[in-house]
């Protein structure tokens, strides 16, 4: 139920909230002009405030002053109007409006701005230039979808405030200005006018911070928090984003993974997503990335990705041989019954070779059994016929294949399926798949740099076959044999939250940094504090983060988080609202110690 604003000069009641239960009665209601009509001596204003849309009709008799002052009302005016609530003729009622019973037949009116006439009509949803919309976001945002997404976002928060506080949590705020720490993504750096030279960073998460809260004994701990990445841009990805964040003590996955289930159940009904109650289905990393290419796999489509290798170890075609022979692997999928041009395979062909892959093999399964494909001459009559009864194949389908390395061959086969499930419109109307994706390994190795990078973070507490001390993981087969013990929650192909348990043995803590190649004094200049604390009985510990926007998008049945944040950046970090980033003052830069080189690089 919405609160009823006090009674003052400008309104008593929300536009949104008048309805029949009113007609008979008095209103007065403050709000912007959304549309006028004239009609033959009646002019009809439709009044919008944050709560809706209500009818307002002027009659001449009401005084000539008055209607003279109705005819010069224009788009995006702001008025304070009284009169009285009466129900609309036989014929007249508007069932798309919640007012649309009722009309306000105005006796007094307040102008109390005047406005230009906006650059853009802001009442139709009509398909608008995103520049322009950033732009001019504080128009955009009195419009109704960024209105109702707004409200969603509010009651996303306030939802998960009160169900973590009903768990028992403790929302505890964490700093913003910290130190630069390797935590996968560039920092934004901020210098220190009181310490030149030196450099705060702003966080990437509360990771560390969290994690020193269930060593102070705080348990249970949640934050809203404003999070920040120097990272390329995309639709669901910003320079700045709201996170949800929380940490347990005393848990395993089990718990963590419970707590979290309940929450999210509770913000799917809210958004109104048709999807079973929890428990949610867990897969292994390895099968996701087997079946669908990807951590973050979209099952609300076919087009599984199938092993063929075993079927090709003695092919005579060289391709499918040397990868074999390599430690590479061959992998396809069913298109099913698709009759593509040849124009079409080469575009694909170029979506597998960005994604990584040298190629992609195309095969169609003729009435016979055998396929028309460029490589069916260099393939036995055997191979053909295993490879289409692994993928299922009969008359008319497509076979996709792509020989590679395990990695490049998921990443390219998972970047095609997206790819055909966008240009066929396979995802199916208001279907939704919630899973959890876990038994993560806990490092991926980086070729370019010759080193182990952690999968997640750090901070993720590693397993082998024989435990978690540091003597297990020193016994094991090196730093690319170790599991982690990490969650993620993806639901419709987007990850909407990941976390893990903690490592809190200092002596795993640090095995894991050397790992990563940090030795023993970097680890001590960079987290020392976190290994000074892990000395002073750590308990152990868990939790997770979640992507607001992200959420919200989802919940919304929204294309990009930029349509549920107030004031985002663009595709390229930029805000065309203020300008920013932009240049500042040489006296600012030379109270910090600092200089700009950038317009020496230029000129040279």
């Amino acid at each position: 139920m919405r609160h009823v604003p006090r009674a003052n000069p400008y309104r008593d009641s929300w536009a949104g909230d008048l309805d029949a239960a009113r007609a008979g009665g008095d209103a007065r209601v403050s709000g912007w002009v959304h549309n006028r009509r004239d009609h033959g001596g009646l002019i009809f204003v439709d009044l919008r405030d944050r709560s809706g849309i209500v009818q307002l009709v002027f009659h001449p008799e009401n005084g000539a002053e008055l209607f003279s002052a109705a005819e010069r009302l224009r788009a995006e005016y702001v008025i304070s109007v009284a009169g009285a609530v009466v129900r609309r003729e036989t014929g007249q009622v508007n069932p798309n409006l919640a007012t649309g019973e009722i009309e306000l037949q105005v006796a007094e009116m307040q102008l109390l701005a005047e406005s230009q006439p906006p650059p853009f009509p802001l009442d139709s949803d009509v398909e608008l230039d995103e520049i322009v919309r950033l732009r001019n976001r504080t128009l955009d945002l009195r419009r109704r979808p960024m209105v109702d997404a707004l409200v969603l976002r509010h009651e996303v928060v306030r939802t998960i405030r009160e169900t973590l506080s009903d768990e028992d949590f403790l929302e505890i705020e964490t700093p913003v200005l910290t130190r630069s720490t390797p935590e996968g993504a560039r920092d934004f750096l901020v210098p220190s006018r009181l310490s030149p030279g030196n450099f705060y960073a702003l966080p990437q998460s509360p990771q560390l911070f969290k994690q020193l809260l269930m060593v102070a004994g705080y348990e249970r701990y949640f934050q809203i928090a404003r999070c920040f990445r120097d990272e390329d841009l995309r639709a669901d990805r910003q320079p700045e984003f709201t996170q949800l964040d929380l940490e347990m003590s005393f848990v395993d996955e089990d718990d963590v993974i419970d707590v979290n289930e309940r929450l999210m159940a509770k913000l799917f009904a809210l958004g109104g997503l048709d999807v079973p109650p929890p428990p949610y289905e867990r897969m292994a990393y390895d099968e996701a990335m087997l079946r669908f290419g990807s951590d973050r796999p979209d099952r609300r489509f076919g087009l599984e990705i199938v092993d063929v290798s075993d079927a090709l170890r003695l092919s005579e075609f060289k391709v499918f041989a040397s990868t074999l022979q390599r430690g590479g692997v061959v992998r396809a999928i069913n298109c099913g019954c698709r009759d593509v041009p040849r124009s079409q395979l080469d575009e694909l062909t170029e979506v597998a070779k960005r994604a990584g892959a040298g190629g992609l093999v195309w095969a169609y399964v003729q009435e016979d059994g055998t396929w028309r494909s460029p490589i069916a001459k260099f393939l036995s009559d055997a191979e053909v016929a295993t490879i289409t009864g692994a993928l299922g194949g009969l008359p008319g389908d497509l076979l996709l294949a792509v020989a590679d390395t395990a990695p490049v061959a998921a990443n390219a086969l998972g970047a095609l399926r997206l790819e055909l499930a966008a240009r066929w419109d396979l995802v199916p109307e208001g279907r939704h798949d919630v899973l959890w994706i876990v038994d993560f390994p806990m490092f991926g190795y980086n070729e370019s740099e010759d080193r182990w990078d952690a999968l997640h973070h750090p901070f993720s507490a590693p397993t082998t076959p024989t435990g978690n001390t540091a003597a297990d993981l020193d016994a094991a087969g090196g730093p690319g044999s170790w599991g982690s013990r990490n969650y993620d929650l993806v639901v419709d192909g987007w990850e909407l939250g990941g976390g893990s348990i903690r490592i809190h043995d200092p002596a795993v803590q640090r095995r894991v940094f050397a790992a990563i190649g940090l030795d023993e004094e970097e680890a001590e200049a960079r987290f020392g504090f976190l290994l000074e604390a892990l000395r002073f009985g750590a308990p152990p510990h868990g939790g997770i983060a979640f992507g607001i926007d992200r959420i919200v998008t989802l919940l919304a049945g929204r294309d990009s988080i930029r349509d549920v944040i107030a004031f985002p950046k663009t595709a390229s970090g930029s805000d065309p609202l203020t300008g920013a980033p932009a240049p500042v003052d040489a006296k600012q830069l030379r109270e910090l110690g600092l200089r700009s080189t950038v317009a020496a690089r230029v000129d040279a």
